[in-house]
């Protein structure tokens, strides 16, 4: 998925910048910012289903919009509508829901 990203945005890219983005310090940072959104959170994900229930690591995963919205909120001071927030509730209240029924299950 990355390198298809890439070989779309690279085009567009280099047509704005030129070769500003051949720059090592700019190839460097893209670098870090390739292995920090997605290699690094995979390979954590993988290691975390061989750990855990697939049930269970399933329900964490749908946590992970919420968490994004509290740290955008708190790090970055972005704001949420008012109906965005009630829907980060009701994925909150439907993994809820999930981890409670998975208890009775077991």
């Amino acid at each position: 998925g990355m390198t298809v990203a890439a070989l779309v945005a690279v085009p567009f890219g280099v047509a704005d910048s030129g070769t500003a983005l051949i720059q090592p310090w700019v190839l460097v940072a893209g670098l870090g910012v390739a292995l920090l959104s997605s290699v690094i959170p995979y390979s954590l994900d993988l290691e975390a289903l061989r750990k855990i229930p697939p049930r269970v690591f399933g329900i964490l995963m749908s946590l992970e919009p919420a968490m994004a919205a509290l740290i955008g909120l708190i790090v970055l001071q972005e704001s949420l509508h008012w109906s965005q927030w009630i829907a980060v509730l009701c994925v909150v209240a439907a993994s809820a829901g999930a981890t409670r029924g998975a208890r009775l299950d077991v």
